[in-house]
């Protein structure tokens, strides 16, 4: 039986506006939202979805009632998270006196994760924060996939019976330890929260660009991540770093992996670091793998530092 080719094709070659397709298509198809909080075992069951509905001079892209009759608030994004529509988020919240905010976008940045989950710890709302992807096999019809990145509880989230296999719950335990282990030497990730997905994200300086840790199961990645949310700021960004690649690759004391990623928004350079192992190997050898990836981002940073202050964004 032949095995398709997995995609993901941009967001708007699927919605392609926000608020004329996106927002009207969550309306009608409600319980894919409704499946992933299920699946997270989040007790909020969502119907009765209205779009555009005035607070004050503004309108929320949408609005519902959970299951315990408390209003919820949603507001979509087919970028990456911006300030500007968290501080809808929370304004709407308030217009509405709303329970629960929901926010959905197409790439949570790592400051508005450490946000949301400040957010849950300080308050008596419920926030929860989902990374919207389009996936395609072949040729076929798009679907719609979300993620779950921050809930109200994080216990919950990362419990075991969701994460059958311990995936999640192993990964959690990896970065706790990373960042321990890096903040001691570098801060880039110093005020960063582990996470239960595969990878943890700073910013590198400027807004649009990430140093990115990556963990495989028997393997591991650092790299500068881009993405303004921009395809055309994106590879002009990646085209200037590249014309110092000879420097930078020398700084940085070995060959980096420069992926343009032509047929994709976002760029990054990076380096794979296979040799050491990944989170699927003994525990014992978690301090060598995650001495090797400090080491790496941190001679990442030495390398790259001097390029991005100078870039024009």
């Amino acid at each position: 039986m032949p095995i398709g080719k997995l995609q993901r094709p941009p967001l708007r070659e699927v919605w392609e506006d926000e608020a004329q397709n996106f927002t009207p298509w969550l309306k009608d198809n409600i319980e894919v939202l409704n499946e992933v909080l299920e699946h997270e075992e989040i007790e909020l069951y969502l119907s009765d979805a209205k779009i555009e509905q005035d607070a004050g001079d503004f309108s929320v892209d949408m609005i519902a009632k959970a299951d315990s009759g408390d209003l919820v608030v949603i507001e979509n994004q087919l970028e990456p998270s911006d300030h500007d529509h968290l501080g809808k988020l929370i304004t709407y919240l308030t217009a509405f006196s709303a329970k629960n905010a929901i926010w959905i976008n197409a790439y949570p940045r790592p400051e508005h994760i450490n946000a949301i989950n400040w957010l849950n710890e300080s308050t008596d709302v419920a926030f929860y924060l989902l990374k919207l992807e389009a996936i395609q096999i072949d040729e076929s019809n798009h679907a719609p996939l979300l993620t779950l990145i921050v809930g109200k509880n994080q216990e919950q989230i990362k419990r075991e019976p969701d994460d059958p296999d311990g995936r999640d719950k192993i990964r959690y335990d990896f970065w706790e330890e990373l960042l321990k282990l890096a903040k001691i030497r570098t801060e880039l990730h110093a005020n960063i929260s582990p996470q239960r997905s595969s990878y943890i994200a700073a910013s590198a300086g400027k807004a649009g660009l990430y140093y990115q840790y990556d963990i495989l199961m028997h393997a591991a990645k650092v790299e500068l991540y881009i993405d303004f949310g921009n395809r055309r700021k994106n590879k002009r960004i990646f085209d200037d770093l590249f014309e110092n690649e000879v420097k930078i690759n020398a700084d940085f004391g070995d060959d980096l992996e420069w992926q343009r990623l032509d047929n994709k928004r976002a760029c990054r350079i990076m380096k794979t670091l296979e040799k050491d192992g990944g989170y699927r190997d003994e525990k014992i050898k978690w301090p060598q793998i995650q001495d090797a990836m400090i080491n790496a981002m941190i001679l990442l940073d030495k390398a790259l530092k001097p390029h991005i202050d100078e870039l024009r964004t």
